[in-house]
């Protein structure tokens, strides 16, 4: 099994140099949203692999660079940037994880003016590929299927590629291939 993560990992540079990966939008409405999924138990090997290529992309030699938002650490700033992490803790402990959730979902405003969305869209720059990691570690405050939904609302121009621990099958997320969120996605896996 772990070539068989080998071989995907590798494919991935090959796969975001394609002529046609950056290009999105356009006459032919081309998806630039991709999942790429894993088993959770290659999360290092994944991680690793992620590295290396933010490290390699971050050049003026390359064509393009690429940009990683973990969405745990884009929580945990957001939190800190609103004097809401203390309190975090604070809820929980008086409150409990469910009011907490709650708490943090509402100052995250999940839905039209999402924070985290506003953060990536603001930090992207142009001529970029977009790594969306951390999907496990910030679960459940943070929910992929909404960072998904809607930064193609906001975010047509650059490729996006979300990896994600867990299935994507069918056009549906399955966090740790046991979570269903039963959400459709218009989304690509970026390996075929």
């Amino acid at each position: 099994m772990y070539l068989d993560i080998r071989e995907k990992l590798n494919r991935i540079e090959e796969r975001i140099n394609r002529p046609n990966f950056m290009k999105t939008g356009g006459a032919a409405n081309e998806i630039g949203y991709y999942v790429f999924d894993y088993d959770p138990q290659y999360e290092h090997q994944v991680r690793a692999t992620v590295d290396d290529l933010v490290k390699r992309y971050s050049g003026k030699q390359m064509s393009f660079t690429i940009k990683e938002f973990d969405l745990f650490e884009v929580l945990l700033a957001l939190l800190k940037e609103k004097g809401y992490l203390e309190r975090s803790f604070k809820f929980e402990e008086d409150r409990g994880f469910g009011y907490t959730q709650e708490a943090v979902t509402r100052m995250l405003r999940v839905g039209r003016d999402n924070l985290i969305v506003k953060h990536i869209k603001e930090n992207t720059p142009e001529n970029c590929v977009v790594f969306l990691t951390g999907v496990g570690k910030s679960y459940p405050f943070v929910r992929s299927h909404n960072i998904i939904n809607s930064l193609q609302e906001v975010m047509d121009d650059t490729p996006v590629v979300l990896f994600y621990p867990g299935k994507y099958k069918n056009f549906s997320l399955s966090l740790f291939g046991t979570i269903q969120d039963g959400n459709h996605y218009r989304a690509l896996p970026l390996l075929q």
